[in-house]
């Protein structure tokens, strides 16, 4: 089993589990996840944001809307979040142009079984 990161919000909430490269919601469902350059997509293939230091979830909010469709990795099992969590870091605000996706859209990171950006079915 890999370790699993919680990925927090500005507002110092866990919203996230990142079992690299895997992002789940804190159900333990599947809802993204991560390149090698930290950048984050969800489940449907759709840019997100860019995963910081802290860790959390960041978008510029002038990007990502011409960025090209990922074919997301194959389909991991659900997990189990854990009971506790580490106490957050002290978080900075969000950059000048920039916004916590967990936070302000949650709905960005949907799990494979919604969400408006998904793939219609035959």
């Amino acid at each position: 089993m890999r370790k699993l990161i919680a990925v927090f919000t500005t507002s110092g909430d866990v919203g996230a589990f990142l079992a690299y490269p895997y992002l789940y919601s804190r159900q333990g469902e599947w809802i993204g996840w991560i390149t090698p350059g930290r950048r984050v997509y969800s489940v449907h293939g759709h840019y997100v944001g860019f995963l910081t230091d802290e860790p959390r979830i960041l978008r510029k909010q002038s990007s990502g809307y011409l960025k090209p469709l990922r074919t997301p990795p194959a389909r991991p099992e659900p997990i189990t979040p854990p009971p506790n969590v580490p106490l957050p870091p002290m978080m900075p605000e969000a950059p000048i142009g920039t916004f916590d996706v967990l936070d302000d859209r949650p709905d960005m990171l949907p799990s494979v079984d919604f969400g408006d950006l998904r793939e219609d079915m035959d």
